[in-house]
């Protein structure tokens, strides 16, 4: 004769089905918990590695911003270098010059004029002198007009009566930066030379 269960093996059945379902909760719990700490563990190496990733960067750039401070402070002091060779250079060039500019004055200079003094900014040359007359002043200008380092005479002032040996002037000329000729050189300096002179015209 065929065997009857009693027992009550729905609630068997589900007290499983129920354990299966907490077993495998607790397993899905604890494989998200170690995805998380595996996640965790691995974006804060990722974060330490690029932490230390912009740490190097940032020294980095200090190294250059310095570098780049240093070659700019090279570079200044090149150009101060390369400024003060011009500087140099044109001392050289002009030394000659203004020994033939002298000359030209003295030259220039003709009987009856008296210069008291003679200052020059830049390429402008202001005389103050002392004339017997006019007419000596005039002969003055026209020598530097004529003059090879002296040009574009200026009469500011004529002053009669100043001066007990005749009238007191203010003149301006340009100095003529070129190199005079050496083979005029000594022609020129054969004349005599001499910085103030005095008699009739």
């Amino acid at each position: 004769m065929p065997r009857i269960n009693l027992l009550p093996w729905r609630e068997e059945q589900r007290r499983e089905r129920k354990l299966a379902f907490l077993v495998a909760l607790g397993g899905g719990t604890i494989a998200a918990v170690l995805v998380a700490c595996a996640l965790y563990l691995l974006m804060g190496s990722m974060v330490d590695a690029q932490n230390r990733r912009n740490e190097m960067l940032r020294a980095e750039i200090k190294l250059l911003d310095k570098q780049i401070e240093e070659i700019n402070d090279l570079e200044s002091a090149k150009q101060k270098f390369i400024a003060r060779m011009e500087i140099i250079e044109k001392l050289q060039r002009s030394r000659p010059q203004i020994v033939h500019v002298f000359d030209e004055i003295v030259r220039t200079l003709p009987d009856g004029v008296y210069l008291t003094g003679v200052k020059q900014t830049d390429k402008k040359i202001k005389f103050e002198g002392v004339a017997q007359s006019s007419t000596r002043v005039s002969a003055f200008m026209r020598n530097i007009d004529s003059s090879e380092w002296l040009k574009n005479p200026e009469l500011e002032v004529v002053e009669s009566g100043k001066a007990a040996s005749g009238s007191s002037f203010t003149l301006y000329a340009d100095e003529v930066a070129t190199s005079a000729p050496e083979e005029e050189a000594p022609a020129k300096r054969g004349r005599k030379v001499v910085a103030s002179r005095g008699g009739s015209p």
